[in-house]
């Protein structure tokens, strides 16, 4: 397989994974690309590279730099801004994790705790206020969960995760 057909199969995947966890697959596959670009790409190249129009490239890389996986990368003498991903995996891993809880998770809970200094009317059994403290225990614990993987040393974090799924 020639480098341009592999890196052209790992672009559609990523792009096709994308979707699963919950980002477009526009956004997915120009994560992909500067991913595996040795160097920063313009606008223009990731249109090109991707077929795609310069709103989405300017939309999805924005919504990339919000994530903090993509960076901004200047280069004396250009007038163009330059991208490039965050080539440390568990990096990569580790911000997709924080913005996901800051994003999903903690709404959530936000949510949960007002509930549970609501009073609720016609609740005479308390089903619904045990079921919102049961959701919210486990959500709280999921926090802390990630919050200390977020905190972990990576050699800790690998070391962890191989001992969990060995033990499978």
């Amino acid at each position: 397989m020639e480098l341009k057909e592999a890196k052209e199969k790992f672009i559609a995947a990523w792009g096709a994974f994308g979707t699963q966890w919950g980002i477009n697959r526009t956004m997915a596959q120009i994560h992909a690309l500067l991913l595996i670009s040795e160097e920063p790409l313009s606008s223009e190249e990731i249109m090109n590279q991707l077929n795609i129009s310069r709103g989405n490239v300017n939309m999805n890389v924005r919504e990339l730099l919000s994530w903090g996986i993509v960076h901004k990368v200047l280069k004396l003498g250009e007038r163009k801004e330059f991208f490039t991903a965050e080539k440390d995996i568990y990096k990569t891993a580790i911000q997709i994790m924080k913005e996901r809880r800051k994003r999903e998770l903690v709404p959530v809970l936000d949510l949960l705790a007002d509930l549970e200094e609501v009073q609720i009317e016609n609740d005479a059994s308390g089903h619904f206020k045990m079921v919102m403290s049961e959701i919210y225990s486990f959500g709280q614990n999921t926090n802390k969960m990630l919050d200390k993987m977020v905190k972990a040393d990576e050699h800790w974090f690998t070391g962890s995760l191989m001992k969990f799924l060995v033990k499978r």
